[in-house]
């Protein structure tokens, strides 16, 4: 076990105690040292949560407009093809307002890296709900309960698994088992673009503690216990590989 923090961090002092943004900056962190690549390594980030790594991660980071990292980074990685290059963003920017430009970049299986951190909520802007809430949960703009009939909840899992990527998988910001997984998946997306294999996007199921109005102890059991009901964990799509 390492005790260290990679050195491609500088700080995560901004997120909310037990909050998954720190975990998964970490694990990030951790892979692109390990793989000798943090120095060419260009990161694309969302606004909200996901902004405060261009002050905590030690990358190239690039701030894109609210759900437009995907672009962004395919857009870097056409420029500088032999650079790693990946967007990390919410489940809103990615699956709400960028959902038609997450699509778009699987189909044409672009040679990037996707880390979504799915918590289920608009975690920055006061945990309105999102295409990710679970039935029934409370949130700002369902404070009754979202109506599972009328919204549904999205798992893009489905919607890209038969699309021609390189790599798609799930997994969970819990436990020692779970952020070792979370590791696995996130090496293994960096590990297909350097092969040039194509599109390659690690959903990260994260608490939310502030915005689930539960301690960091329940949000972590919610996490593994009621959202992985609605998004399994697992390789769903790993070119070259097992499935």
């Amino acid at each position: 076990m390492k005790l260290k923090a990679p050195e491609t961090i500088f700080s995560t002092e901004n997120f909310c105690p037990g909050c998954g943004h720190g975990l998964a900056s970490r694990l990030i962190g951790e892979v692109t040292e390990e793989m000798g690549i943090s120095e060419k390594t260009i990161a694309v980030v969302d606004v909200a949560c996901c902004s405060f790594h261009i002050d905590y991660w030690n990358y190239d980071t690039i701030m894109a407009a609210h759900g437009r990292d995907i672009p962004t980074a395919v857009g870097v990685k056409h420029v500088r093809p032999e650079n790693p290059v990946f967007a990390y963003l919410g489940d809103g920017a990615a699956y709400s307002i960028g959902i038609a430009e997450t699509i778009h970049a699987a189909l044409r299986n672009d040679n990037i890296c996707v880390f979504v951190i799915n918590n289920s909520v608009f975690g920055m802007t006061g945990g309105q709900m999102a295409p990710t809430t679970l039935p029934n949960q409370k949130t700002a703009t369902s404070p009754k309960g979202k109506d599972p009939a009328k919204y549904g909840t999205l798992n893009i899992m489905p919607m890209l698994e038969n699309l021609d990527v390189a790599y798609l998988a799930r997994g969970e910001l819990v436990g020692a088992k779970g952020m070792n997984q979370c590791k696995t998946m996130i090496r293994k997306a960096f590990e297909k673009q350097a092969a040039g294999m194509g599109f390659s996007m690690v959903e990260l199921l994260s608490p939310c503690p502030t915005n689930l109005y539960m301690t960091p102890l329940k949000a972590r059991e919610h996490v593994d216990q009621e959202m992985t009901k609605f998004f399994p964990l697992g390789e769903f799509v790993d070119k070259g590989g097992n499935k």
